[in-house]
């Protein structure tokens, strides 16, 4: 049976909660009548469950025999499949993947294929709600942006919800992209925007439901082959 892992971003949290919780329920076990401790204690430990359960970390470990098969980076429900212009860094028309995270969700978010990072930039921004499309570039939000070997660039923008306070990004640019490695996390309710050619093929429809780190989305184009070098009467002696 395996163990269950709690994700290195939420361990100081549950520390925190489980002091505070501590701090508040027992001056009611002293000072107020059981049936009032037994309330506050069934409260504490439904709060506690959730947030453990929240930043649980699981062991996703996915091999695939082609590099321009794209992997969900995250957790959720896919709302956004559309040809879309993407003002931050490409300037141009990109085809906009986008899934939803509720709290229920896995919030660690993995790199969706190999390459090198470019761009990992983050901007303040509001907090309303991640499932609004304005949320893409009103919220706050982390930009990643990959150039694959065969130098096709894609990006991926990590987004905070109504409930999201904080999003962390691991990638720094100039460091490798790496399958089953996590990109980031973000903390309570969020969502995840890609950025892909328009000629990327999509294995997935709006309103399916992902797993990170184990559903296909889809599988980019095949680099245009180089031209074949013209022949010269060098190469025929």
């Amino acid at each position: 049976m395996k163990k269950p892992r709690i994700h290195r971003e939420g361990r100081n949290i549950i520390i925190g909660l489980v002091l505070i919780l501590f701090a508040i329920n027992i001056p009611v076990f002293i000072f107020w009548p059981h049936w009032v401790f037994a309330v506050t204690l069934f409260i504490a430990a439904t709060l506690l469950v959730f947030v453990t359960y929240f930043f649980r970390n699981p062991i996703r470990v996915l091999e695939v025999d082609d590099p321009n098969f794209l992997i969900a980076p995250a957790d959720g429900r896919v709302v956004v499949i559309e040809p879309t212009k993407e003002n931050e860094y490409f300037h141009e028309q990109k085809l906009q993947v986008s899934i939803f995270m509720s709290p229920f969700n896995v919030h660690a978010n993995w790199y969706p294929i190999e390459g090198n990072i470019l761009v990992s930039q983050h901007q303040k921004g509001s907090h309303k709600g991640a499932w609004l499309p304005k949320s893409s570039t009103e919220n706050e939000r982390s930009l990643v942006v990959i150039e694959t070997p065969s130098k096709v660039q894609i990006a991926v923008r990590q987004i905070a919800g109504a409930m999201a306070r904080r999003i962390v990004t691991y990638a720094k640019p100039g460091n490798k992209s790496q399958r089953n490695h996590h990109m980031g996390f973000i903390k309570f309710g969020s969502r995840v925007d890609m950025y892909l050619p328009l000629d990327t093929e999509m294995f997935v429809e709006v309103g399916d439901h992902v797993r990170g780190n184990e559903t296909i989305l889809g599988r980019l184009a095949d680099a245009e082959p180089k031209p074949k070098r013209k022949s010269t009467k060098k190469d025929k002696v």
